[in-house]
């Protein structure tokens, strides 16, 4: 990546024309980070409070690929079976191996809050630039509004299970959820707000959590397993669809899902960079092994919840099939309990990461001319951009209400976290891939780099990417109802027709891209 200001150097008159506003403080577009009185001090007097553990243990806990499988095993058994779920893990972790390992080279030469939007505009054709970096962060954003309302139901959802599993009077109701879901992104906000500095330490005993509770976890499969045990042909061999699905290509590859899943979101340490001490060097190795590690965690507790798993029927039947097998394994309710909690434990502290890179990922959307001006704005006293916080928490608050009427449609929502991510993956690459061939102007790599092997694993991120992208949109049952309808495809269209509608109404001829004087601040501030 060349330096910002010679990126913009070769912008079209309009271009400079908006750009010479930014740097004076002012923006000729109503939406500029420069517009109510903001300025860059004002919206970027954020302090690096995070080291290199503390990042690291952030985003393993944020991933919790192991705990992920746990909760959403459902889905691959439920296309393709035992087979799907022991072999497609291991694409899906080369797929991602490669995906963080592509980021991290970008995050190791501008590591930044706005990430896949700022690289995107670094690296892609000039002509084009703007109008690229235009729909990856609209993109990019409602894929982490959708990711977060999925964390947050998931974490509702394994609390209502424990209550059910300790009240078999319990009769669920959506509006449970809801109240849950909003108890979840309440405390999470204000911990992101009122205790901000605790969330370094808080993520870091939660990263110890994450790995102690997984021994725990493979403790109690393979040793109580061992009385319901498959074998290793039905694990491997073994492959079922339940879904209506007749092509079984199609539903082994619907299957693997789970496992990208899985994996989706490990961008949440980039939109942290500007809080990460010695980013250059933290943020990629981070990232890069976080996904590493993760993966083979992920693994092991695929291949002990398989072996362990007993009666798939059984399984099959319930919302959240690990409680099952816990039940089934240690016969006690207590036990199970326990454990269960250990889940929502770490998965009430993927919220709180949630919700801080969302909140990063607004502020510079804001500061940048995307969002209103007045999220980009910082609070003096809590170092923390308030309004930034509050948006998306309050926009996931309205979405929740959809499940009191009708479930489907806020799992249309939550669909839309994975295809807008890896939109935003493929885009970002891409034009990565582009700029290793633009002897116009040579790429300047950071640190931490892939050296010769660079444009391979480029090469092979895009090529996993787009495959995943093609059956994200599938239907995961036959036949099609409006309840089972997978509705991830029709609103990633939605999220796209809006971006190019502000962009031909708005941003056209107002937006010059990333604020150059935010860029040139974070640069200097990282020296």
């Amino acid at each position: 990546m060349g330096n910002p200001s010679q990126e913009y150097e070769k912008e079209s008159h309009v271009d400079r024309m908006v750009s010479n506003d930014v740097r004076d403080g002012q923006s000729n577009s109503r939406w500029g980070a420069g517009s109510e009185g903001m300025t860059v001090e004002n919206t970027a007097r954020i302090k690096r409070i995070f080291n290199f553990a503390q990042i690291f243990s952030f985003s393993l806990t944020f991933m919790s690929t192991w705990e992920s499988v746990c909760g959403n095993l459902y889905f691959a058994l439920y296309n393709g079976g035992p087979q799907t779920f022991a072999w497609s893990i291991l694409i899906a972790y080369a797929g991602a191996l490669a995906q963080s390992a592509s980021l991290a080279e970008m995050a190791s030469t501008q590591p930044i809050a706005g990430a896949q939007y700022h690289w995107t505009h670094a690296l892609a054709p000039t002509g084009a630039k703007r109008f690229i970096t235009w729909i990856q962060g609209w993109v990019t954003w409602w894929g982490w509004i959708s990711l977060l309302a999925g964390v947050s139901n998931l974490t509702a959802i394994i609390l209502q299970n424990m209550v059910a599993l300790n009240d078999p009077s319990y009769v669920s109701k959506q509006w449970h959820i809801v109240l849950l879901i909003y108890a979840v992104v309440v405390t999470g906000v204000l911990v992101n707000i009122f205790t901000y500095k605790l969330v370094p330490k808080i993520e870091l005993l939660a990263g110890i959590c994450h790995v102690c509770l997984f021994i725990i976890f493979m403790v109690v499969l393979v040793v109580l397993g061992e009385q319901q045990r498959h074998t290793a042909e039905y694990v491997f061999l073994q492959q079922t669809v339940e879904s209506g699905w007749t092509n079984t290509f199609v539903a082994w590859n619907i299957g693997m899902l789970t496992c990208t899943w899985s994996f989706t979101g490990f961008d949440g340490a980039l939109h942290m960079s500007e809080e990460v001490r010695k980013a250059k060097h933290a943020v990629p190795r981070a990232l890069f092994w976080t996904i590493a590690l993760n993966g083979i965690m992920a693994y092991g507790m695929v291949l002990a919840l398989l072996f362990a798993s007993g009666s798939l029927t059984d399984v099959l039947e319930s919302s959240l099939p690990v409680l099952v097998i816990l039940q089934n394994l240690t016969g006690s309710t207590k036990a199970t309990t326990a454990l269960v909690c250990g889940l929502f434990i770490i998965s009430y502290c993927v919220g709180l990461a949630s919700i801080a890179s969302v909140s990063r990922l607004t502020w510079a959307w804001a500061r940048d001319g995307g969002l209103p001006a007045t999220f980009a704005y910082v609070s003096l006293r809590f170092r923390v951009p308030i309004r930034a916080v509050l948006l998306p928490a309050g926009i996931v608050m309205l979405l929740a209400l959809l499940n009191i009427g009708n479930t489907a449609a806020f799992g249309a929502i939550i669909a839309l976290s994975s295809l807008a991510l890896y939109f935003s993956y493929f885009i970002a690459i891409g034009c990565m891939v582009y700029a290793r061939f633009n002897k116009a102007e040579p790429l300047k790599l950071g640190g931490w780099n892939l050296g010769r092997w660079g444009l391979w694993i480029n090469a092979f991120a895009l090529l996993y990417t787009l495959w995943i992208m093609i059956f994200l949109p599938f239907p995961s049952t036959l036949p099609v109802t409006g309840s089972n309808m997978n509705y991830a495809g029709p609103i990633f269209g939605v999220v796209l027709l809006f971006a190019i509608s502000l962009w031909v109404l708005l941003a056209r001829k107002r937006w010059a891209g990333p604020n150059v004087a935010i860029i040139e601040y974070v640069v200097t501030a990282e020296r």
